[in-house]
């Protein structure tokens, strides 16, 4: 391997003339928030238009568009909150800081998404929201997830960080009728650094979470009449203008990674020990966020020392996300009245996961046929010299 030339892997944030002049239109438009300016109103309907959605509200961060999305659908003290054991905590952590009690359910061992059965296994009298994540871009069983949605009253709300430009059947989140958060942090499909924002079914729900994200300020007050409590959660005119450039670019970057995907998956599971994460034939449009996959019965500590090992080997590697309940900051507030082992005795497929899970960035799904040849070459050398010295 050491005698192989260097990885040719694109470089991530892409940016280019767009974004300069995306930065350059924002200021010089004189207003450089979004209740004077143009670009945060205008990101807001092109992306909404992009996923075939009427409503859309710009934010601060992906977190804070799960929280607000929360807080209009009554989450609140006295309530429960379904997320997947295995995501980022910001899932959780949006409803404990509201004061609901986040409750981690197992996953699918395929897609790790959360799994619709031991969903409904989960909801009692106090739950009030079911938080599907889409990881890694991949859909959970929107299908099943809906029918329990229904049946029992709860809303979903789509925690779709990873998801930008999904499609489940062929509907867009638009059609799908649920709340959708998203996120624009430095390493999403879509960057400014930071940012979020929220897709809404109706226009009810779009105009409280306005207010919301306002100090609960209409946009045409002039009296300081706040409706409603809340906070500022509003997203400025310079990161909406980089957004609209990378929205323009978005298409492109997706049909290359929807291209390359199935080609580095087909390859990473012709090696011994690794197993690929796999998708729903129903989804249409897969956005594939990371390139994430599986050596079974690996120890946490030997998967993290064989991330470290891709990593010198040039591969820009990570350990998966830690499950939820495996952080101290999930107890802090807002946690069931259970313990770490009997979480995990109930979620098995996180459990393993949390242990033996990496992924490769994104950026990965950018490159050339040739470079994901060899992307899934350098794998093999890595996993096959760690396996043999376990």
């Amino acid at each position: 391997m050491s005698d192989r030339k260097p990885l040719e892997i694109p470089v991530w944030p892409q940016y280019g003339d767009e974004e300069r002049q995306g930065l350059i239109r924002a200021l010089e438009q004189g207003q450089w928030w979004r209740m004077g300016g143009s670009e945060v109103a205008t990101f807001e309907r092109e992306f909404a238009e992009f996923h075939g959605a009427e409503y859309a509200l710009a934010v601060t961060n992906g977190t804070h568009a799960l929280e607000l999305a929360l807080q209009i659908l009554g989450i609140g003290p006295g309530t429960e909150v379904i997320v997947p054991a295995f995501t980022f905590i910001s899932s959780s952590q949006a409803a404990q800081r509201l004061g609901a009690v986040a409750v981690p359910v197992d996953v699918d061992p395929e897609t790790y998404c959360l799994d619709p059965a031991a969903t409904e296994a989960a909801i009692t009298e106090r739950t009030r929201a079911i938080m599907p994540v889409h990881m890694a871009g991949h859909f959970p069983d929107m299908d099943a997830l809906e029918k329990i949605s229904t049946a029992h009253g709860i809303p979903l709300i789509q925690d779709a960080a990873h998801g930008q430009g999904g499609r489940w059947q062929d509907r867009g989140y638009g059609d799908l009728g649920s709340v959708a958060a998203f996120s624009f942090q430095n390493g999403k499909l879509m960057t400014a650094g930071e940012g979020g924002l929220v897709l809404f079914p109706d226009r009810e729900l779009y105009e409280e979470a306005f207010l919301r994200h306002s100090c609960g300020r209409p946009a045409t007050d002039r009296q300081y009449l706040h409706r409603t409590s809340g906070s500022n959660f509003r997203m400025n005119e310079f990161s909406a203008a980089v957004l609209r450039a990378q929205l323009k670019r978005y298409p492109e970057q997706l049909a290359t990674r929807e291209e390359r995907a199935p080609l580095l998956s087909s390859l990473l599971a012709e090696i011994p020990g690794v197993v690929p994460q796999k998708h729903d034939p129903r989804v249409t449009s897969h956005p594939h966020y990371m390139a994430m996959f599986r050596v079974p019965g690996l120890s946490e500590e030997r998967r993290n020392a064989l991330v470290d090992e891709l990593v010198a080997a040039g591969l820009p590697a990570f350990i998966a996300f830690r499950a939820i309940y495996r952080s101290d900051g999930f107890w802090e507030t807002g946690a069931p009245e259970e313990t770490v082992e009997q979480i995990a005795a109930r979620c098995p497929n996180s459990e393993a996961i949390n242990n033996d899970a990496i992924w490769l960035h994104h950026r990965t799904l950018l490159a050339s046929e040739e470079q994901i040849h060899r992307i899934a070459e350098t794998v093999a050398d890595v996993v096959s010299s760690s396996l043999a010295s376990a």
